[in-house]
């Protein structure tokens, strides 16, 4: 059954990729576009995303490698030449058809790391992209069957965007005004350079060694790494510990006592809980 009373990322709860903490975006009832576009974008970026959280960066705190920054890198670069290849401005006319309509397609999706991810960089950037993903899986355009707008591209391309700006910014050195700039992009030299003991505090730069047993084979892997159709992923819910359970459990107030009054020590979430006077 889909979600709908949430927008968050969904908890992938299937077998121990459910205690890895895996997810997938959360594109609500909306399981399927008429748009081949959109459908593409969905699929591409899922899979670039797998393949992205599944390095050995992921389970380190420590600055991410260059090898996943230049993977972000080609992310970035090629939803930017698919958006802006295919969209298009509100005053150009839309192709359309005269006598066939599309039949659609179901959104395949990639579960990926996510909740128990130890890198706060690729946390930060996973979760951005997949909010890219559910966007894209429930945006109106996905009834328009051949075209999608630069209203879209601006929509799905933003969080990308954004990961893609806080990786110049905090890992390379660049400024805002330079990150932010029309057409900006991260050159070989920014690469060859890459120093990250420069700015993050030695703190930063060591880690414990992470639990080793969420370490999966590709064999493993690879029914995630097909893609699971969104009508065939099982009822997934937002992950346990979140703000929505904390408010409900909070509005529910103190379980009654027998004669039907709330228990003495227990508050309903309202109530500030005194404690008591020190002792002499």
């Amino acid at each position: 059954m889909p979600v709908t009373n949430t927008d968050a990322i969904l908890h992938y709860n299937v077998g121990v990729f459910g205690d890895a903490g895996y997810a997938v975006p959360n594109g609500s009832n909306d399981v399927g576009t008429l748009n081949p576009s959109i459908a593409d974008l969905v699929a591409l970026v899922g899979r670039n995303l797998f393949n992205i959280m599944h390095h050995e960066d992921a389970d380190l705190r420590i600055p991410p490698s260059i090898n996943t920054l230049m993977r972000v890198h080609k992310l970035y670069v090629r939803t930017g030449q698919i958006l802006a290849g295919r969209a298009l401005d509100p005053a150009t006319p839309n192709m359309e058809s005269q006598h066939v309509q599309p039949g659609g397609e179901v959104f395949t999706v990639f579960p990926v790391p996510y909740f128990k991810v130890r890198n706060p960089f690729l946390k930060r950037w996973a979760g951005w992209v997949l909010m890219s993903l559910a966007e894209a899986m429930q945006h109106t355009e996905n009834r328009k069957s051949l075209e999608i707008s630069s209203t879209f591209a601006g929509q799905i391309g933003q969080y990308i965007r954004r990961a893609y700006i806080n990786m110049a910014i905090e890992l390379f050195g660049k400024t805002a005004t330079e990150a932010t700039a029309d057409g900006f992009l991260l050159t070989e030299e920014d690469f060859a350079g890459y120093n990250p003991s420069i700015y993050f505090t030695s703190t930063e730069m060591v880690d414990t060694v992470p639990r080793l047993d969420y370490v999966f084979t590709e064999d493993k892997l690879r029914v995630l790494a097909e893609g699971i159709p969104v009508v065939h992923l099982p009822e997934c819910k937002p992950w346990p510990v979140n703000l929505t359970e904390f408010y409900r459990a909070a509005a529910a107030g103190p379980a009654p006592t027998e004669n039907g009054e709330p228990t003495a020590s227990a508050t309903n979430g309202t109530t500030p809980i005194v404690p008591p006077a020190p002792g002499p």
